[in-house]
């Protein structure tokens, strides 16, 4: 049985905790994509399509470039710069969103493109980085080869569990109770909060594990 297991021993909950909350924040931006473009481009289905398939591109791309990441030296500080990028990546969507959508409606006449640039501009990046937690996640997770494919089902369910309450909270009730932006702003301070413990937890690891190989 091959071991591939890392030198550190993580915490698992927090993994899955932070696997939760990247659905969570996923989907909940991708709902809010659709009401940050709708005042220029509408809210027609060509204008969900666009919102779709950007977060659908973007998912993809950064699930390959996570997978590769988790290859190299895989640590929970690593993790957690992944979600604290995620946060920094979503600010321009809250500072330049207003600024890039007049560029992009003024140059693109078919609201189809237009929307579909403006989704590519504003949230291509920071999905790219939100994707490439969950194999990543797994990474970090599985102990021994044999167990990788039980971990990964739990992993996903929780994360597809996480998308599925992002989804509900977002669109039953933080649209109703919030602007648009001040959503945006929690959930970056939660992706940042939870990037920070990550690497609090490691560096607290392996200062402990210092300690004891002294002893």
């Amino acid at each position: 049985m091959k071991d591939i297991t890392n030198t550190q021993t993580y915490p698992d909950v927090l993994i899955y905790l932070l696997a939760f909350t990247s659905g969570f924040s996923i989907m909940g931006i991708e709902l809010l994509g659709g009401r940050i473009l709708a005042p220029f481009f509408g809210s027609s289905v060509h204008i969900w399509g666009s919102i779709i398939a950007v977060f659908m591109l973007s998912l993809s791309l950064g699930y390959l470039l996570g997978g590769k990441l988790s290859t190299r030296s895989p640590s929970l500080t690593i993790y957690g710069l992944i979600f604290l990028f995620a946060a920094i990546t979503l600010l321009p969507i809250i500072l330049f969103s207003q600024s890039i959508m007049e560029a992009v409606f003024i140059n693109i006449e078919d609201s189809r493109y237009g929307s579909l640039v403006a989704s590519m501009v504003l949230f291509f990046i920071p999905t790219v980085i939100l994707g490439m937690l969950s194999p990543y996640s797994v990474r970090l997770l599985v102990k021994n080869s044999n167990e990788s494919g039980q971990v990964a089902g739990k992993l996903y369910f929780v994360s597809t569990l996480g998308s599925a309450l992002g989804t509900i909270m977002t669109s039953f009730y933080f649209i109703l109770w919030f602007e648009i932006n001040p959503i945006i702003y929690n959930y970056i301070g939660v992706l940042a909060c939870l990037g920070l413990l990550a690497i609090f937890i490691d560096k607290t690891q392996k200062t402990d594990k210092a300690e004891l190989s002294h002893v």
